[in-house]
């Protein structure tokens, strides 16, 4: 039998945590290791538990969702955390993945199914809210979009990899790498690599595994 995926539930509403808690004990292959009501406590909590997924409140008192996923990804880069939040503000959204969260997902949403994005996010996935993945116009894109190689490039900063590590995998030199991703920016009108990731998340201009 497969090892069941440990889920650490941050929330500062024990009633929010408990109805989470029953929702995700229903699933034979998730256990709950914990739950949290700060961000202090949640350090802690990953540290001792070691969850798989931790399932985090953006708005917690003291120190916030944000700060805490930073603090946990320090000394545990592998756990997956999914932000949750009441708001759905690119800005909000950005921050969280800057912070290094794998997924952000909207508390209040009517369909939210909590066991199929800790499943997504437990594989590797990034899961965003699809009230905030929806295709916005596409800015500033010059003519035709990306190029294929372009689109190739993308697809591996999307996947966290440095210039150095896409080049070895395309096999160009890492300053042709340094030119694409300046011509993508430019072409997209954006200018930092956690909002370039969003937007191509967003666009669907790459292939999620």
């Amino acid at each position: 039998m497969r090892d069941k995926l440990k889920v650490l539930l941050v929330d500062d509403h024990a009633l929010v945590r408990r109805g989470f808690r029953r929702i995700l004990e229903d699933d034979a292959e998730i256990e709950v290791v914990g739950e949290a009501s700060d961000g202090q406590e949640a350090v802690r909590m990953a540290q001792k538990e070691k969850p798989t997924v931790i399932v985090m409140d953006c708005a917690l008192p003291g120190m916030n969702g944000l700060e805490a996923t930073r603090k946990i990804l320090e000394t545990r880069p592998e756990t997956a955390v999914l932000m949750l939040s009441m708001h759905s503000e690119d800005t909000l959204v950005r921050q969280a993945l800057e912070a290094g969260a794998r997924g952000y997902i909207l508390k209040n949403a009517m369909d939210l199914d909590l066991v199929n994005a800790i499943k997504r996010a437990a594989k590797g996935e990034k899961v965003l809210d699809p009230q905030i993945a929806r295709p916005s116009a596409l800015r500033g894109e010059r003519e035709g979009g990306l190029t294929p190689r372009e689109l190739e490039v993308l697809q591996q900063i999307v996947a966290g990899k440095s210039n150095k590590e896409i080049a070895a995998e395309l096999n160009l030199s890492a300053n042709t790498v340094s030119v694409h991703r300046a011509n993508i920016m430019d072409a997209l009108g954006i200018h930092k690599t956690a909002e370039l990731v969003v937007y191509a998340i967003r666009n669907g201009l790459v292939n999620l595994p």
